[in-house]
């Protein structure tokens, strides 16, 4: 039985925002990340019941667990988090991890329109040029190239280019999962002929020249 020590500790933690679970869930309602931690205890609890009670003996222990998931899944969106979460559920018949929830949040790119690393790395060397104008499948793909180089994804070994590639990559997918726009920026290519102004002996010079071209 809790004391009331216990107690007022557990109620510290559901006032600082990780609450217990209800144990209802509903992919159609919008989850902040907190929901989210709440989400998939709820449904660890249920796929794995006899496993998570142990591992969890009691709600304070749950608690503090959902506040150290909280803090180490804070770099993924709620939406990622609950649908990394089902993919462990559908795959792995013992409670996974917390390594094995980060695991699947990096694999969960789909979500937001992402190819893999390893797909993004394969279209980004076989693009065409101009490379601006490819159909790229996502903004951060040809983003990230550019930051690569594509002079190095077109010379170096995969074993040289790809954890480059890889480095620029998982930085602008982080960017497109908390909900920022990429966008490309389009050089205007250079005219054939650059335009300067002329000093005044060339003006007076040119216009004498048409001058006597026309006769006046």
């Amino acid at each position: 039985m809790p004391t009331e020590v216990g107690r007022n500790r557990s109620a510290a933690f559901v006032r600082e925002g990780v609450a217990e679970s209800t144990g209802e869930f509903n992919d159609n309602v919008k989850l902040d990340r907190v929901d989210a931690i709440n989400q998939i205890f709820a449904e660890f609890e249920f796929a794995y019941h006899n496993q998570f009670h142990k591992a969890f003996s009691d709600a304070e222990s749950q608690i503090i667990a959902k506040k150290y998931w909280l803090g180490t899944l804070e770099q993924y969106s709620p939406l990622q988090i609950v649908h990394a979460a089902k993919q462990v559920i559908r795959t792995q018949e013992y409670l996974p991890s917390i390594a094995a929830l980060v695991k699947a949040c990096e694999q969960s790119l789909d979500l937001f329109g992402l190819p893999s690393p390893r797909q993004a790395y394969i279209e980004a060397c076989g693009a065409s040029s101009p490379k601006r104008d490819y159909p790229w499948s996502h903004e951060a793909v040809y983003l990230a190239g550019q930051a690569a180089g594509w002079f190095v994804l077109a010379t170096e070994s995969e074993s040289a280019s790809f954890p480059l590639f890889d480095y620029h990559y998982q930085l602008l997918c982080r960017r497109v999962i908390s909900g920022e726009q990429l966008e490309v920026t389009v050089v205007a290519p250079l005219p054939d002929k650059v335009a300067r102004l002329l000093s005044k002996n060339e003006a007076k010079a040119r216009l004498a020249k048409m001058r006597d071209e026309l006769g006046l």
